[in-house]
Order: structure tokens, then sequence, then C-alpha cells
């Protein structure tokens, strides 16, 4: 099996999931566990000033093999999954010279991943696949791109005759809940140029990037007994359905792409009493993002003065 795979495969074992709702840094105690994993496979491949800070930030360096002054590059990849599923007993499954047909991920629960619900599938025929049983996410955000980077810095160590510069690397904590860049220690880094190894298809390199915001609404309504609401009760469910109703239809993900904005409403719950909305706002355009933000601001407004 390549060292990569089987790096892959390994880290994935390990439950990294980020959670929104709490403060510390990281925001998950396994995040630490895999950082230390992660430190003594670096040191192990003999890569220098390996460290892990309190927060989870792992950085080493490859010294350069050249005589010569040239810029430092970086690497970097994150270490949490997303908290949307679960990374919980993740397994994984290899799907070797994959046919381009349906994948039976599950037979118990009948799960299939199918080309006709994921067309991409079909760029990979021939190829060997890695996927879950369909329960768990499998953590190749971004569980692929450490794996790649410490096997690409394992091959580079071993190989001298391969003339580089020096590179640094970089493994960060609660990228999927928007605060992998927090504590990042930009100086302690010192990386003139970098690199963040992070999905999308071979041969893709993003130089470009979105602004981003996230926006928590709670709406606190009134229950009572249905059988004497009239005029008394507020059921927030449905004020949080209206709220929904008031953004633009259009610039929901489903009906986006490439440059083009959204507003996401990733989680709702509640009762009648009190519910909560999670949204996420991504433009690429400064201007079109303050709009965004102004569109959740007004309905919220117009909804505080229509029920007081």
């Amino acid at each position: 099996m390549d060292k990569v795979v089987e790096r892959f495969l390994k880290y994935v074992q390990i439950n990294t999931q980020s959670v929104q709702e709490v403060e510390t840094c990281p925001s998950t105690e396994n995040q630490l566990a895999l950082g230390e994993t992660l430190v003594k496979e670096l040191r192990e491949i003999g890569l220098a000033d390996v460290s892990m800070d309190a927060k989870g930030y792992v950085m080493a360096t490859l010294p350069s093999n050249l005589d010569r002054e040239v810029k430092t590059i970086g690497f970097i990849a994150h270490m949490d999954t997303s908290p949307d599923a679960s990374g919980e007993n993740v397994c994984p499954t290899l799907v070797e010279n994959y046919g381009g047909g349906d994948i039976l991920l599950n037979r118990e629960k009948n799960i299939i991943l199918s080309p006709k619900d994921f067309p991409d599938l079909l760029d990979y025929a021939g190829e060997t696949l890695i996927v879950t049983d369909g329960t768990t996410l499998l953590g190749a955000d971004d569980k692929a791109g450490i794996a790649e980077i410490i096997t690409a810095m394992e091959y580079l160590a071993a190989h001298p005759e391969i003339e580089h510069g020096e590179i640094k690397v970089a493994f960060t904590p609660d990228e999927e809940i928007g605060r992998g860049a927090d504590f990042f220690d930009v100086a302690k880094f010192n990386a003139d140029y970098a690199y963040t190894v992070d999905g999308g298809p071979l041969g893709e390199l993003e130089y470009e990037n979105f602004n981003a915001a996230s926006a928590k609404l709670t709406i606190r309504g009134r229950n009572v007994h249905p059988g004497t609401a009239k005029n008394i009760m507020i059921n927030s469910m449905l004020i949080a359905m209206e709220f929904n109703s008031l953004l633009p239809l259009a610039e929901r993900p489903e009906y986006t792409e490439h440059y083009e904005g959204f507003i996401h409403l990733t989680d709702i719950r509640g009762d009648v009493e009190e519910t909560e909305l999670h949204y996420i706002i991504r433009d690429h355009s400064k201007e079109l993002f303050a709009q965004k933000k102004q569109v959740i601001q007004e309905a919220v407004n117009f909804l505080n003065i229509k029920y007081g």
C-alpha cells in the first residue's frame, strides 16, 4: 500500500470533528491527539523545529539543501473535520479500478454512492477510490492533505539529490468552524509563500479566496396551550420560516456557481418557544458580501418591528 494511503487510513481513525459552540482552541481534544501523532511522524522523517503549541498548531521545517539563498515556501493543511457529520468509527474501504457505476457503501442500510447523484465520480473511472460505509464522514477534508504533505516531505528528506530551499509545514485546528487562522503564528512559520493543500481535483490551483461570515439567529416565541392560543401564541418556528423566506432565493448555494456568492442555511432547530438558525455567507466581492449581510440585518429588523 502506498505510504500516503497508509497514513491517510491511520489519520481518519482519529475523530477530529470541531465544535462551533465551544470557545476553546482547539474546540475538541482529539485534534490535539492527532497533532501529537503528527509531531511524532515529522520527527521520525527527519524534519527540524518540530512543535505543537498549546492551541494545537503543529509546525516543522525541512531545511534547505542549497548553498544559496532562495525563497521559503510553506504547505498547510487542517486537522479538524466538519461538525456536520460524524467522524467517529470511520470505516474506509478501497474501491480499486473504479468502473464508473454505483458503489454500494452499506448493504444493511442500502446506502449507494452513484454518479447519477454525483456525476464527478465519472472523472475517476479507473482510479482507486477511498469511501466510507455511508454513516460517517471520510475525513479526506483535510486528512488527505496532511498525508500528502508529510509523505512529500519524507520523500524529499530521503532524496537529498533533489534540490530545494527551506520548506515549512503547518497543520492547524478548527478550520471547519472558521477559526483555523485565529492563532496561527505567522512570524514563527516564516514562509515567503505558502499553499494550502485542501480539496479540489488534481492539478487545480486556487489563487483567490472569498469573504466569509456566519450568522446565528435566535427567535423567541411564546408557547401556550393551543386551546387558548388565539392572539397569544407566537410560534418561533413559523417566524423562522418567514425569516428565511425574506432572503433572496437565487442566492442559495444550489442556485449559484463560480464567483457568485450565497447565503446558506446550514442548521435549524427549535420548537414553539425558541428556534435557532445558522447561516454562512460567502462572496468574492467585498461590496456584494456587505450587501448580503445587510439583507440579513434588514430582515431581522423587519421581523422585530412586526412581532415586537
